[in-house]
C-alpha cells in the first residue's frame, strides 16, 4: 500500500491550471519548474540574460563600448523581465492553493 497525500479538496487544482502529481509526491509542486510550460518564457529570458551578460563582457574586455552598453542594457532587461514572469506565474500558483508568495513552504 503506497502512501498518498490528502490535500483536502480546497488545495486541489484542476489539471488544466496547474501541475499537481498527487499520486507520486508528497510535495504540492515537485517538478512544476518542468510540467508547467508558463514557465518557460521567464526562463529563457533569464538563460538569454545570462548569455547576453557574457558577450557583453567580451565585447568591454575587446574595448567595444558601445556594443558593451547595448549588451548591458539587453542583458538587465532579459534578467528583470524573466525573473518577473517567473514570480508572476509562481504567485499565480499560490493563489490557486490560496497562499501568497511569501508564504513558507518546506519539504
Amino acid at each position: 500500500m503506497t502512501y498518498q497525500p490528502d490535500n483536502g479538496p480546497s488545495r486541489r487544482l484542476p489539471p488544466e491550471h496547474g501541475p499537481q502529481d498527487a499520486a507520486h509526491t508528497m510535495r504540492n509542486h515537485a517538478g512544476e519548474a518542468i510540467t508547467d510550460g508558463r514557465n518557460w518564457p521567464g526562463y529563457i529570458l533569464i538563460a538569454a540574460g545570462i548569455a547576453v551578460l557574457g558577450l557583453t563582457l567580451v565585447a568591454a574586455g575587446y574595448g567595444f563600448e558601445g556594443w558593451a552598453l547595448v549588451g548591458g542594457i539587453g542583458c538587465v532587461l532579459c534578467l528583470v523581465l524573466g525573473t518577473t514572469l517567473v514570480l508572476l506565474e509562481r504567485r499565480r500558483i499560490k493563489a490557486l492553493d490560496g497562499e501568497s508568495l511569501t508564504d513558507p513552504a518546506g519539504h
